[in-house]
């Protein structure tokens, strides 16, 4: 018997099956390059190529959202020019134009740190194999054809291919790689498939039909497990099931202590398909609406109305709270269409509000769609990466000025809408007071916080085990900000991943912490200990 312990645990859950191993056809591109006689050709196996994945895609975005956003994807003009151009100006044949392209919009979204915006790199990377399927004729596995219990091993799963899993049979998803905030990720949860990711090189090591046993939640594989540790996890499983219908039930009541405190519990989101994920919880609303996501999946800035039509449809889903961040790119997050400076640091450089004050004209578009959408909801607005009063101020004074021009247009909007801002830096924990006296609610953003104060990349591995949001130093600016939003009477909530966590839970509350919003999949595990405090 082997064991392999595993950090990332992606969904939940216990499970014991034969191996499954998923090996995917060569979907590499051919090398070759083309003259310009051929070059009308090879424009026309990629528009043959974009046809019938279209289709495939819109017969899937009926059942799954997710493939909504991978049918804009496909059709979009950024990626098909990308590809023409290297077939029209480079004389690439169309698989290699493909894969270059594929890449190269994939790597925008592999260089953030942002684990949840990373994992984006997946779905392209998924309809780019999509499309090379198509170009190459060749047919890739097919999850549905699985009719007996196995756990799934794979170097790296896609939304495509998960989709399609039967949860009778599999049982379980192990991948080499791949991240807890993928699409796969967040499907397996849905379906209630125990899965770990990126465990590592395993493949090499097994064979089709080992025995494996998984634990999900104790981060443990064991491969060719003796009969009693098969007993172990059987029991573990059945425990395991009893608890996650224990906690189904509790989503009927409210988050309120035991003593009596009602908290908010809330969810971060990057879309309106993660919002209806996030509804069955019995959420107090979303605490983090990551508006870059418009930004980003697009080819061009969106207009006030394109705009508009997602918040308002988001108001209108989540009528309770929705949190709506103005822009964050900047730092890890680049738009294909707008060219950033080179910079030393793009941490400490020009990102989120700093961009948003400086291209006022872009900044106005958004505020006027987000004031606009707040007449359908309990829409309010946060501003990221504030460190001074005199940004704060700018904004909120740009934000008047939205207001009265829609005044003065007769378009309703909501004239009271709540204003707040992200803590997330050191200047901003050392101004928290000030601050205070001038907003509606703070919400802390741990992730950026913890990395600010301990000068740690958490991206680093060499340096990863320092980062803490436990550390003294984080607690005591906790303590702080929270203090000087309650002594001004306004609501303090937290975004980062420290709201998610259940350890974390009973430190927060006892430093009076109004509102959790967290990734919708631990909702239940933070509202059962909110519940027994």
């Amino acid at each position: 018997m082997r064991q392999i312990t595993v950090e990332k645990t992606s969904s939940r859950g216990i499970a014991a099956a034969p191996a499954y191993l998923y090996q995917e056809p060569d979907l590499s591109a051919a090398a070759y390059c083309i003259t310009e006689e051929q070059t009308e050709n090879e424009v026309q196996l990629f528009e043959k190529a974009k046809q019938k994945v279209s289709d495939e895609l819109k017969l899937l975005a009926e059942k799954n959202q997710i493939f909504a956003a991978h049918l804009e994807i496909a059709e979009d003009f950024t990626f098909s020019d990308g590809v023409l151009s290297r077939i029209r100006n480079e004389q690439k044949n169309v698989q290699l134009a493909l894969q270059d392209t594929v890449e190269e919009l994939a790597l925008i979204f592999d260089s953030m740190d942002d684990p949840y915006m990373k994992e984006r790199a997946a779905d392209i990377r998924d309809i780019g194999k999509r499309f090379m399927a198509q170009l190459k004729g060749v047919q890739r596995p097919d999850l549905a054809q699985i009719s007996r219990e196995v756990i799934v091993v794979a170097k790296d799963l896609f939304p495509s291919d998960t989709v399609k899993m039967n949860p009778t049979y599999i049982k379980g998803i192990i991948t080499e790689e791949g991240g807890i905030t993928s699409h796969v990720s967040i499907i397996a949860r849905s379906m209630g498939i125990p899965a770990l990711v990126g465990v590592g090189k395993l493949l090499d090591s097994l064979q089709n039909g080992i025995e494996i046993c998984m634990d999900a939640e104790a981060g443990m594989i064991c491969i060719e497990p003796d009969h009693d540790t098969i007993r172990e996890f059987l029991q573990k499983q059945e425990d395991f099931e009893k608890r996650q219908s224990y906690l189904k039930k509790l989503r009927s009541q409210p988050a309120v202590t035991r003593d009596g405190k009602r908290i908010s519990l809330c969810a971060n989101v990057g879309n309106l398909e993660d919002i209806e994920r996030a509804l069955p919880m019995n959420i107090d609303g979303i605490g983090l609406f990551r508006s870059e996501f418009l930004y980003m999946e697009n080819d061009h800035f969106p207009s006030e109305e394109e705009q508009f039509q997602v918040y308002k449809a988001a108001a209108e889903l989540c009528p309770k709270e929705l949190t709506i961040r103005t822009l964050d790119i900047g730092g890890d997050k680049e738009l294909s269409y707008f060219d950033f400076d080179k910079e030393e640091n793009p941490f400490l450089g020009w990102r989120a509000i700093r961009i948003s004050l400086d291209m006022e004209d872009m900044f106005k578009t958004q505020l006027r769609a987000i004031l606009r959408a707040s007449a359908f909801g309990h829409v309010r607005i946060m501003f990221p990466m504030i460190i001074s009063l005199e940004e704060l101020r700018a904004a909120g004074k740009l934000t008047t000025r939205c207001m009265e021009e829609l005044e003065q247009e007769g378009l309703e909007f909501d004239r009271n809408i709540e204003i707040g801002m992200m803590i997330e830096t050191p200047a901003s924990v050392m101004l928290a007071e000030e601050f205070a006296k001038e907003v509606d609610f703070f919400s802390i953003g741990t992730n950026d916080l913890t990395q600010y104060l301990l000068a740690v990349d958490r991206g680093n591995r060499k340096v990863a085990d320092r980062y803490s949001y436990f550390h003294p130093a984080v607690v005591k600016a906790i303590a702080k900000i929270i203090a000087a939003g309650h002594k001004e009477n306004i609501k303090v909530g937290m975004c980062g991943e420290m709201a998610g966590d259940p350890d974390a839970v009973l430190l927060l509350l006892d430093l009076g912490l109004d509102e959790f919003s967290m990734s919708a999949g631990n909702a239940d595990y933070i509202r059962e200990k909110i519940l027994n405090l």
